[in-house]
């Protein structure tokens, strides 16, 4: 059975240049393309289910004509706390640097409000809610029933043998004779494109958990109104062990291998131009764009790839040496300890934490191709009551540099003393001439 479809969308995890506002008012003078739609008269929300690290935009679907600005409130689903709380401040603007998002946080350190769109950066589990698009005087106008995911499973995915279909289709046979109040099934999305070319890559693929049921709450609007993601505030209090148990979504890594499409040349008439315009070869290789970053040692980095979006291959690369998802894996199941270089679900590359020997040159590609250079420079970081002499490298920086200095010092003595010998070889030369 599909998902139903949910009409949020994704945005780019890697915005560089844009500050974001936390609250968005439209132009008097331009039309308002959001008050076309009807806002329902009975409030709603529509189920919409994620995985974890992802950036989420939330439209706001409606409003009416007259309101020029929305607030968006949030509710946790059957926590502590069941007050709805509002994200935006009620007066005045907060800029957002979103190269400054922290891996995890508070949700108010993550969010921002563009053209009427609530978007969450590296959504986590704990994100999972009712958002309310409304007004500042409280009047609700459109509802999402968020839920992300948390992959707690990741493997590699085995071949298909004729006992495990069997075994598939007994299952199937038994579910469906026993008819129980709720069936949990894995709603798989297509494999991704391989994330490198000429050279081994992986593909990922990502299943979400949800639950099948008559019983789901009506309020909340689906595409199958017998279909709701498992952390969906639809299910029923009465399945409470499906929240509590192991079920959550998953994510398959497979090898694969494919070669690189090589790009038509220019014609000749563009070769002409540019060799007008002075450039020697308009066919030569396109350049990456190289970005720099400066992190202090011993915290968690986190870097995104440029234009990356949840629904792309991302793959990354420190200098020549690749960094697989598969060899993540392996060091998961042989050790306790998670490793302190991984790539999550959200496709960063995560430091836990940033040591100096990480410092180096780290490539991405994305759908396969290689997308931007990231140069990292770690730097040790010296807090109160520290000084330099207590880093533990500061004995071999201090050899260093005074070796460098005694052999500056000896060269700069054999050229003094070189010197002085050849001028009195020529005097002493003139003199004996004379």
């Amino acid at each position: 059975m599909p998902p139903p479809s949910s009409s949020p969308i994704f945005l780019p995890l890697f915005l560089l240049l844009c500050p974001e506002v936390w609250s968005y008012e439209a132009p008097e003078d331009k039309e308002d393309v959001f008050a076309r739609k009807a806002c329902p008269a009975f409030l709603t929300f529509t189920n919409a289910a994620y995985l974890s690290g992802v950036t989420v935009e939330l439209p706001c679907q409606c409003k009416p004509q007259e309101i020029q600005s929305v607030v968006w409130f949030f509710r946790e689903p059957l926590g502590s706390s069941k007050e709805t709380r509002a994200l935006t401040d009620h007066h005045g603007n907060k800029l957002l640097d979103t190269n400054r998002v922290p891996h995890s946080g508070d949700l108010r350190s993550r969010f921002s409000i563009r053209l009427f769109s609530l978007l969450i950066y590296r959504a986590g589990p704990d994100d999972s809610g009712i958002y309310i698009c409304g007004s500042t005087n409280k009047d609700y106008f459109y509802g999402y029933d968020l839920d992300i995911q948390e992959a707690r499973t990741l493997s590699i995915t085995p071949r298909l043998t004729p006992e495990s279909m069997s075994k598939k289709r007994k299952e199937k046979k038994r579910l469906g004779s026993a008819q129980p109040l709720y069936q949990v099934f894995t709603s798989f999305q297509p494999w991704s494109v391989c994330d490198r070319c000429g050279v081994p890559g992986e593909q990922v693929r990502v299943g979400l958990c949800y639950v099948h049921s008559h019983y789901l709450h009506v309020r909340y609007r689906r595409a199958n109104q017998t279909v709701a993601s498992c952390g969906s505030g639809a299910v029923p209090r009465a399945f409470g062990q499906l929240k509590r148990s192991s079920i959550g979504a998953k994510l398959e890594v497979k090898s694969c291998q494919v070669t690189c499409q090589t790009k038509a040349p220019p014609s000749s008439k563009i070769l002409a131009l540019m060799a007008f315009l002075g450039y020697k070869s308009a066919s030569r290789r396109v350049e990456v764009p190289v970005f720099y970053l400066n992190h202090p040692a011993d915290n968690v980095l986190t870097l995104g790839c440029p234009g990356a979006t949840p629904n792309m291959a991302v793959a990354w690369d420190r200098g020549s040496e690749p960094i697989y998802r598969s060899e993540q894996l392996a060091t998961l199941n042989l050790s306790t300890t998670p490793p302190r270089l991984l790539i999550d679900t959200g496709h960063h590359l995560v430091f836990k934490p940033a040591q100096t020997q990480d410092s180096g040159v780290y490539h991405c590609w994305l759908q396969g191709h290689q997308a931007a250079e990231i140069r990292l420079l770690v730097y040790v970081h010296l807090g109160r009551g520290q000084s330099v002499t207590s880093h533990p490298d500061f004995p071999a920086a201090l050899r260093t540099v005074l070796g460098s200095y005694a052999a500056m010092t000896a060269v700069f003595c054999l050229l003094v003393f070189g010197r002085a010998g050849v001028i009195h070889l020529r005097d002493s030369g003139e003199t004996h001439v004379e």
